[in-house]
């Protein structure tokens, strides 16, 4: 904490420091260095760090208006970093202009599992940190390892709470057992009536052994095996129900994985399982834990959170394990990854079943919604913390794009090749997207920033490079929320019915737009300029009218619309 405070009294040192010697930026003039000239469809980025904050647009001597999307954003990829900004638009020749005050942001929104997911994750990277890489024992071949039989006993130690510090011992036995997963079930749970079916295992099992471990191993790399048992265990204990403690309001906690069970035992890691495992709600119609979960309703939610867990368990081996990554991946860039499979778990499901498709994927589109109904108030680069749904939302929606960008096709196969370079590798975050891609991690936020609202504008044809490859989300999330609401009665999830994306718009020359600019995300402004009208400057600055810091690599991003 001492660390933080003392970094952050620094930060407000050389602020103070940089007011105080340097002046504030002059109005700009029509000679103004960032003069643009943009045809429909271009695009272009200025760096108001070498332009003295300003962006000069030429008159517009035509007889029709021309339309700029605007998106001030910070590209650095560092995390979390954050600065009020103003963008003032004046008629060429410029005056002065009065300075806008910079709107406070939203708090975020989380729920049980998005908390707990956070508390995991920043335990793991704590753990790796301290412990580094373990020493692991050699691999056996694969004909001595012994599989779990069906009936075996087993004692598991378990979260007792939503921090994880207190973990009580589960007896459990081995109650389906496939190619990959072996599925144990909490005695305690089983003797009260709350465990599913024999019949509703085999579903279980088989979906998961089959379809969604094929699919994630495929697509980010293999899992450890430090039990040399040739499964991954699903331990189903009401122990995961209980993490939310009753009256169950604000939502509940589906499952999780936890990297410490990985670890060596140590002192900071006190009830390491040594075995890959996935921790799962069990039905509990009665809400005698907390939430109410009926057999179908663990059936329909338990393998999106799966999908999405089993990710976490892989980077952990493909950063951690194999690689020796002090903190493992990023928690923004693990958990948009995570996202992104159960929107591939969804894709499995296509054309067949679309009553599976709808439950997998309705997580990752209301999230998107929620970010997109306010990109300027949410951050996209996070390592404090995973953030709220919105967050989330955005997290998705760049990997989402990423992959789309970089596939060589919109198969599986090929976007299998990008998600992979992700997780099989030393790099990180930011530096991580630059590695795996082979463009600059600004770039690819940057065109990220502008696809959001441009990619399938109606009437606009934007550029390949600009596009999202798998979603049409204009047309999509009304599609999608009309097939399956029908389809997930009695209690449909929150699937959104209309893209929220709509900036604010005016004259280009009346621009007066304050805010902050999160780490990654951007805001959205319309500018306008008529047939015939002169030409406009805008003023890039920070929130007191003096320059945007260069490390923050702030960027003014122009599209030209019309």
């Amino acid at each position: 904490m001492r660390r933080g405070l003392l970094a952050g009294l620094s930060w407000l040192w050389a602020v103070a420091c940089s007011s105080s010697t340097q002046p504030k930026l002059a109005p700009c003039t029509a000679a103004s260095a960032g003069q643009l000239s943009l045809a429909v469809a271009g695009d272009t980025a200025i760096d108001p760090t070498q332009t003295a904050g300003c962006a000069v647009f030429g008159p517009n001597p035509s007889a029709a208006a021309r339309q700029y999307l605007l998106v001030p954003q910070a590209v650095s990829g560092v995390p979390d970093d954050a600065s009020g900004f103003l963008l003032l638009g004046a008629t060429v020749p410029a005056a002065a202009a009065q300075l806008a005050a910079a709107p406070s942001g939203t708090a975020p929104v989380f729920s049980p599992q998005q908390q707990f997911d956070l508390t995991l994750r920043r335990a793991e990277r704590e753990l790796a940190s301290r412990v580094g890489q373990p020493s692991r024992p050699q691999a056996v071949a694969p004909l001595a390892r012994v599989a779990p039989m069906l009936g075996d006993r087993r004692v598991f130690k378990v979260c007792g709470n939503a921090d994880c510090t207190t973990h009580p011992g589960v007896v459990a036995f081995a109650r389906n057992v496939g190619t990959h997963i072996a599925v144990f079930q909490d005695s305690t749970d089983e003797a009260n009536g709350r465990a599913l079916s024999t019949a509703d295992l085999d579903t279980l099992r088989l979906l998961f052994d089959t379809l969604l471990y094929a699919a994630d191993t495929s697509a980010f790399g293999r899992e450890s095996d430090i039990d040399n048992n040739g499964v991954v265990i699903v331990l189903m204990t009401g122990k995961v129900n209980a993490l939310v403690p009753s009256p169950c309001t604000g939502g509940y906690i589906g499952g999780y994985f936890y990297g410490g069970d990985l670890l060596p035992q140590s002192q900071f890691n006190p009830a390491p399982n040594l075995a890959e495992i996935f921790y799962s709600i069990v039905p509990d119609a009665a809400g005698t834990l907390s939430c109410r979960h009926t057999a179908a309703g663990v059936k329909t939610s338990v393998p999106g959170t799966f999908i999405h867990e089993f990710q976490h368990m892989i980077s952990f081996n493909q950063h951690v394990l194999l690689r020796g990554s002090r903190t493992g991946e990023d928690l923004w860039l693990n958990e948009g990854l995570s996202h992104y499979a159960e929107e591939m778990g969804a894709r499995l499901f296509l054309p067949g079943d679309s009553t599976s498709f709808c439950y997998f994927i309705d997580g990752d589109l209301y999230n998107s919604a929620q970010y997109l109904a306010a990109p300027e108030s949410h951050v996209l680069v996070d390592s404090s913390g995973i953030g709220g749904l919105e967050n989330r939302g955005a997290y998705w929606l760049f990997v989402r794009f990423l992959v789309d960008q970089f596939s060589s096709d919109t198969t599986r196969l090929a976007n299998n090749v990008v998600t992979r370079a992700l997780d099989r590798t030393t790099f990180t975050g930011a530096a991580n997207v630059t590695n795996a891609t082979g463009t600059p991690f600004a770039t690819v936020v940057q065109r990220w920033a502008l696809a959001n609202y441009v990619s399938d504008l109606p009437g606009f044809a934007a550029p390949p490079e600009l596009q999202y490859k798998r979603w049409r989300f204009r047309t999509d999330y009304r599609t999608i929320h009309d097939a399956c609401i029908p389809r997930t009665q009695p209690n449909p999830p929150p699937y959104p019915s209309a893209y929220p994306l709509f900036p604010a718009s005016g004259d280009g020359s009346a621009i007066n737009l304050g805010g902050t600019l999160h780490s990654g995300s951007g805001s959205y402004y319309l500018a306008q300029q008529a047939a015939g009208e002169l030409g406009f400057t805008l003023l890039f600055s920070n929130s007191t009218g003096y320059s945007l810091r260069v490390s923050l690599a702030p960027r003014l991003n122009v599209l030209r619309l019309q």
